[in-house]
């Protein structure tokens, strides 16, 4: 067949340890004989990161600016091991929270539903897609291990000088202060990105806090999705048929767990992170979750929820084999690839993602997967393939389908 021509290059950013092995499996098996592949490269493997002072995280973002839609390969985000295992010169930061405040994105992550892999959770008949507010919170506090008896009080000075002060707590003994905070700018636009994406991929959309006990803080999360709602979405949701509500985090929990699927879930930074490692540990595997970063003006950075499968890299680097789960960096491709058809109008390429999708999961569901799906699956005489293997039996199923 003619390979399929595309219009506008794809960002493409590789990565580390045993992601980086399948990534090249994956573009030589399935992407390179198939489609004239265009992509702006960067390497944000640890070496280079750290030779390029990190700068090469940075050009990514601002190209993924440039071109709209971009594929992330797991990154390593160092600790003070890995310091040692890469001559690091400092410390790095986390690549994904370089790319998301520059892009001032919201997470989407959705488990990848394949027969034979039954979620826990019998009745979801649908993924449920979790949006995670990706700033911060917890995330960004500020903490004081308070050391004995005194007055702790909540302090904002503003630029005319003026002070807004209450008092916290007056401890009687040693104790602990945490301050966190978020600003109006990055929840409107959280709002933006999850009301966008629902009308995008024609989900009803919840989201959720607690704004009983915090009548402040989660009350102004609240207030802001509302009013972006109102103005800018209400009209588009209601002639595309879709739903948004507010609830509180607690009966978003209760109601979740009754639900079929099939919507989108939007909670504050922690509730996110919580909640997508539950859902995602119900519908089996890490490796079997999509994500998606999307910005409030419509850029999307698609990737594989999980790391860089560490343990594998260094067998691989033995000789030894392994059978590592390549779905969820399949579908980082497969997400992109869509996403530029749909943008630039070229149809064989939103084709070739689907098919290359159903191939991956006919694989699956022929008997024939890794050995993380093989110890869950309710089928019955599987085939346990090498990480090699399991692509090479996706080529076949995705040539037949062509």
């Amino acid at each position: 067949m003619e390979k399929i021509k595309m219009a506008v290059p794809l960002v493409e950013m590789d990565g580390d340890e045993m992601t980086r092995i399948l990534w090249k499996m994956i573009k030589d098996e399935f992407i390179l004989p198939f489609i004239d592949l265009k992509t702006e490269y960067f390497d944000l493997g640890l070496n280079h990161r750290n030779e390029t002072d990190d700068q090469v995280t940075i050009d990514s973002a601002e190209a993924t600016k440039k071109y709209g839609v971009a594929v992330k390969c797991a990154t390593i985000t160092p600790n003070a091991a890995r310091m040692d295992e890469y001559n690091l010169k400092e410390m790095w930061k986390s690549p994904n929270g370089t790319i998301r405040a520059a892009l001032d994105g919201t997470v989407f992550r959705a488990p990848i539903q394949v027969k034979g892999i039954e979620p826990c959770v019998k009745n979801w008949e649908k993924p449920i897609t979790l949006a995670r507010h990706a700033y911060g919170d917890v995330y960004k506090n500020t903490e004081i291990k308070v050391p004995g008896a005194g007055k702790a009080e909540l302090v904002f000075t503003g630029e005319d000088g003026k002070e807004i002060r209450q008092v916290i707590h007056e401890f009687t003994g040693s104790g602990i202060i945490q301050g966190i905070h978020n600003t109006d700018k990055s929840i409107e636009s959280f709002a933006k990105a999850c009301f966008a994406y629902a009308l995008d991929t024609k989900q009803d959309l919840w989201f959720a806090t607690k704004d009983t006990i915090s009548k402040v803080y989660d009350h102004n999360f609240k207030d802001i999705f509302q009013e972006v709602y109102e103005k800018e979405f209400k009209d588009k949701f209601e002639a595309a048929g879709l739903e948004y509500f507010y609830t509180l985090i607690d009966d978003a929990v209760a109601r979740v767990m009754k639900a079929k699927g099939g919507f989108i879930w939007a909670c504050k930074n922690y509730d996110g992170d919580v909640m997508s490692d539950m859902v995602s540990s119900a519908c089996g595997s890490l490796a079997m979750m999509t994500s998606v970063l999307v910005s409030p003006d419509g850029i999307y950075e698609y990737e594989a929820a999980h790391g860089t499968v560490q343990r594998h890299y260094y067998k691989h680097l033995k000789g030894e084999e392994t059978s590592t789960n390549s779905v969820a960096t399949i579908f980082a491709w497969t997400g992109a690839l869509r996403k530029r058809g749909e943008l630039d109008g070229i149809k064989e390429l939103v084709e070739f993602a689907g098919k290359l999708e159903r191939a991956t999961l006919g694989t699956i569901e022929s008997g024939n997967m890794t050995k993380d799906l093989a110890l869950i699956t309710s089928l019955e005489n599987v085939n346990v393939l090498n990480s090699e293997d399991f692509i090479k039996a996706i080529r076949k199923n995705l040539e037949a389908s062509l």
